[in-house]
């Protein structure tokens, strides 16, 4: 079975500060009186009320509630997600890092696609982990981790951990749940799985039971910075199994996720219907996008995310055209890797449906370039 580190495996470490908000649960009532943190309760904060108001304020004097309960509570009610099975901290690339932390030590190997979310690498190379990349499968109309790759790989490392993002950043690429319940089955039974799902709500089916299990060997990442609209807030959330997440809370920042980015996310939680119709309009405005290029001759590649990725005839005409549009003031993505360096990717924001933003590109389709 999956295991996790010596180190964390007995009493310890303990969190030493859990909170006025957790400490407010375990007795059962509310602590009127804060006399032992060494908040700024006393801050007078006259600038900050001036610019932002005093409702803000209030949400500046103290630390966040460590187990972020208010978010949870909203997550397990409107996706059918078991309270016990979710995690909240700042964000997904901070989940990333939680996650190498508690089950890949120090000199442990991990698999990835290579061209995947480069932070996940970033993070493991940092944490001194032996990071293992396989190539994309590409086929007419495919460009997608190579599952099959990945899973050789874990056996052939004896790997600790295996990352895939789902859908694929930047390809966007979408594998079935069998697909992913098939991998877990076949993986060596002491490795992980990392399953990026920081897309998910872009998802057909992104309601399915599947999407709401807790999967042994399995940490599931979500994000509130897509579908939510805020990645300048820095909230999201893990799926796992409740002694999982304990051993994930052995090693997190405690107070990470702030006051404001809760109280934010709760809001935005609470008015749900919001984040359904953005959802509906970037969908209509991903398929005109991809409609728009494919007709100009471009491989538009099939995507479940919130944007499209263009494969091109090279990766020397994808970096020309990249710099091109940079210099123009009109920013993409290009993987940075160079095993999809071919790749541009674009969101599918209102501003890329303006008439004329990506001349650049299209002239140079209809050149044949």
């Amino acid at each position: 079975m999956t295991r996790f580190p010596d180190h964390l495996t007995g009493s310890g470490p303990s969190n030493p500060f859990p909170g006025i908000k957790v400490l407010e649960r375990r007795i059962g009532r509310e602590i009127p009186h804060r006399l032992g943190s060494n908040e700024g309760l006393d801050m007078p904060h006259r600038a900050l009320r001036q610019r932002f108001g005093d409702a803000m304020v209030e949400h500046v004097y103290c630390y966040g509630d460590s187990e972020a309960l208010g978010i949870r509570q909203r997550l397990a009610s409107l996706y059918g997600l078991p309270l016990e099975t979710t995690l909240v901290d700042a964000g997904a690339d901070s989940l990333i890092a939680l996650a190498l932390r508690t089950v890949a030590p120090y000199g442990s190997t991990v698999v990835s696609a290579s061209g995947t979310y480069p932070t996940f690498g970033y993070f493991a190379q940092g944490q001194g982990c032996r990071l293992v990349e396989r190539p994309y499968r590409e086929a007419p109309g495919v460009l997608a981790p190579d599952l099959e790759a990945l899973l050789a790989s874990a056996h052939e490392h004896r790997a600790r951990l295996v990352y895939v993002a789902n859908p694929d950043n930047p390809s966007g690429h979408l594998h079935a749940d069998e697909e992913i319940r098939q991998l877990r089955a076949r993986l060596p039974e002491d490795c992980w799985l990392l399953l990026d799902e920081a897309y998910h709500d872009f998802r057909d089916d992104a309601d399915s039971s599947f999407s709401r299990e807790a999967l042994p060997g399995v940490i599931r990442l979500r994000t509130l910075s897509k579908a939510h609209g805020l990645a300048g807030l820095r909230v999201g959330y893990a799926i796992a199994e409740p002694e999982t997440l304990a051993m994930m809370m052995k090693v997190r920042i405690h107070y990470a996720v702030s006051t404001l980015t809760q109280a934010a996310a709760e809001t935005v939680l609470d008015h749900h219907e919001e984040v359904e119709a953005h959802i509906a309009a970037v969908k209509l405005r991903r398929q005109r996008l991809a409609s728009h290029f494919h007709e100009l001759g471009a491989e538009v590649l099939p995507s479940a995310t919130n944007f499209i990725a263009l494969r091109l005839a090279s990766a020397e005409l994808a970096g020309r055209l990249n710099q091109e549009l940079l210099e123009a003031g009109r920013l993409i993505a290009r993987p940075a890797h160079p095993d999809l360096g071919h790749v541009l990717r674009i969101t599918a924001v209102e501003d890329a449906l303006v008439p004329g933003r990506f001349d650049i590109l299209e002239r140079a389709l209809a050149s044949g370039a």
